[in-house]
């Protein structure tokens, strides 16, 4: 090789994906695009078939995608799922000298379920890293998710050009768990700035202004403006809740999950309180599979305003 050539760049890793829903989905054929091989597996027909319609290896099984990865990330609706797709990466790498060997969990879930994967993924040789997302499928497109990753600085330093893929915003925040906490507090914002700007846009149609007058004056100012803001009233003023970048009835898991740890360790959280029942009174309404946008639908009837022509 002479001095002028080129570098040779790396042989891409295969990056498995456990978990082909809204996030998982748009990480896998984000990956694609940046030249990785994505392999991956959903207990859900469709999302396998849209991993396959983006160019990657639709696997039939967790193990299939164990044997075949070199990094993997899971996106998990619940602690239940967590818990079988841990069992199940374990058993895979008992069964198979050659396994991934390094775990990337990015959901929000209860930190001692996920204490639980660590323990059970390091007994066969996997580092598991706890790295809960900050955005919506939506903000991908902008490289506005933030990453918090948690867990061994060593194994951080080996995926942080994966996250990169996805965001700028991959802070290391500490030890395994870390990322969690962070994102709960992340979360315990956004559950009052929504029920918060649902309000806003409440008072301005009773006292007769225009909410999309509202939005445009205070949706980029550097005081009051906020991406949460910017994302959810404008679904807000047009009363068009889907398709939704968070449906109301995965959000009433999060809002357990931040709940419980507030409690354990003895924290009041009035403000995020006295919101959780909006979310609530959305799934009496039928709301469950809207944009958290919707509560504005609650808080305007609450109001007297009239319902959406439907």
């Amino acid at each position: 090789m002479n001095a002028t050539s080129p570098p040779t760049p790396p042989t891409p890793h295969r990056i498995g994906i456990i978990g082909l829903g809204i996030m998982g989905g748009v990480m896998a054929e984000t990956l694609l695009l940046s030249g990785y091989e994505v392999c991956g597996y959903d207990i859900a027909a469709k999302a396998q078939k849209r991993l396959a319609r983006a160019g990657g290896l639709a696997c039939n099984s967790i193990e299939e995608v164990v044997r075949q990865a070199d990094v993997l990330i899971s996106s998990l609706a619940s602690a239940q799922a967590l818990a079988q797709v841990t069992q199940e990466i374990a058993q895979a790498a008992r069964r198979h000298p050659v396994h991934a060997k390094i775990f990337i969990e990015t959901s929000t879930l209860p930190l001692q379920d996920k204490d639980a994967c660590a323990a059970a993924l390091k007994a066969v040789r996997i580092s598991a890293m706890d790295c809960p997302i900050s955005g919506t499928a939506v903000r991908m497109k902008d490289r506005a998710w933030t990453v918090f990753a948690s867990g061994p600085k060593s194994t951080y330093r080996k995926i942080v050009p994966i996250l990169r893929i996805f965001t700028d915003n991959t802070p290391y925040v500490g030890a395994y768990g870390s990322g969690s906490k962070m994102k709960f507090a992340a979360n315990h914002l956004v559950a009052i700035y929504n029920v918060a700007y649902a309000e806003s846009v409440a008072l301005a149609r009773k006292m007769g202004l225009d909410p999309q007058a509202v939005l445009d004056l205070f949706g980029n100012s550097p005081v009051l403006g906020t991406g949460v803001m910017r994302l959810r009233m404008a679904m807000m003023v047009e009363r068009q809740y889907t398709p939704p970048t968070m449906k109301i009835e995965v959000w009433q898991k999060d809002m357990q999950v931040i709940g419980e740890m507030a409690k354990s360790v003895d924290c009041p959280t009035p403000l995020f309180h006295a919101c959780a029942s909006i979310y609530t009174a959305a799934m009496a309404q039928g709301l469950a599979l809207q944009d958290t946008a919707c509560t504005a639908e609650v808080l305007g009837q609450l109001a007297g305003i009239p319902a959406k022509a439907s």
